[in-house]
């Protein structure tokens, strides 16, 4: 496998990322932020999950979320 030093994602699943936001900002201001159906009605991590490997451009969102929670960590 190849080693990827630049890519803070790397290695990092899908569901560890939904499941760190929902910890960190809760189910409501992801619903907030990024204006898709899973967050704001009924939202889980299983439903989230199927909706963003389906969806790029919600996965996209969603993981520049976690890169700028993980920036404003630091």
């Amino acid at each position: 496998m190849e080693t990827q030093p630049n890519n803070p994602l790397h290695g990092i699943k899908l569901e560890q990322i939904v499941n760190d936001l929902v910890s960190h900002y809760g189910w409501e201001y992801m619903g907030y932020t990024i204006k898709i159906k899973c967050f704001t009605d009924n939202p889980s991590v299983k439903s989230s999950l199927k909706f963003l490997r389906r969806t790029p451009w919600a996965r996209t969102k969603v993981e520049n979320m976690y890169l700028k929670m993980l920036k404003n960590k630091k």
